[in-house]
């Protein structure tokens, strides 16, 4: 099923978006830099515990580093150019969501993320998944990761605006100079 598009709202403030967001808690809302509202269906169990794995991961490495804050995807983030976004699974530098006021961090922060990682569910259209990470990316997100479960690949993008096709699930993937020290191991995780 393709995610459901609602043309732009323009009298939506952030306020009135985030309190739609708050009385359809049930529902993966996004909104895109146009303003259009983007209502996706949720994942199914398999892509749904592969994520919490991926989480796991993060958060033991985050929890001995101590470096950072990880976020699930049920977390909306205000990007530069106005568009919320709520990634797989979500790195911040600590000290970059210490400089947000208590009020704001209790919202869709105005922050573009460190690292995202998004994971294609086998109803996904890759290249509109390719697009939302190029977006990130056009929004500061310094290193972002789409995992493809079902083809067993990945796709790096950085800062810089390279792309990275990772074929196969045997290589470690490395969080480089923003997770420093963070690796994963994909295979291992499929077993």
């Amino acid at each position: 099923m393709e995610a459901l598009i609602l043309k732009s709202i323009d009298s939506f403030t952030d306020e009135q978006f985030f309190e739609f967001c708050r009385v359809n808690d049930g529902l993966h809302i996004e909104r895109d830099a146009s303003g259009n509202i983007i209502i996706m269906e949720p994942t199914g169990g398999e892509t749904g515990n592969f994520n919490a794995d991926l989480i796991t991961e993060l958060g033991s490495w985050n929890r001995t580093e101590k470096q950072g804050k990880v976020f699930d995807s049920s977390t909306g983030f205000t990007l530069p150019d106005n568009s919320v976004r709520s990634p797989d699974t979500t790195w911040i530098a600590l000290e970059r969501w210490q400089t947000l006021p208590l009020e704001e961090r209790k919202r869709f922060a105005h922050i573009s993320p460190d690292f995202v990682l998004e994971i294609r569910s086998e109803n996904d259209n890759l290249a509109a998944l390719q697009q939302k990470m190029a977006h990130y990316i056009q929004n500061q997100v310094r290193l972002a990761w789409l995992i493809d479960p079902t083809e067993q690949q990945v796709f790096i993008y950085r800062l810089d605006g390279s792309v990275t096709h990772v074929p196969n699930f045997d290589t470690p993937l490395s969080g480089e100079d923003v997770l420093v020290g963070f690796e994963l191991r994909l295979k291992e995780l499929m077993e």
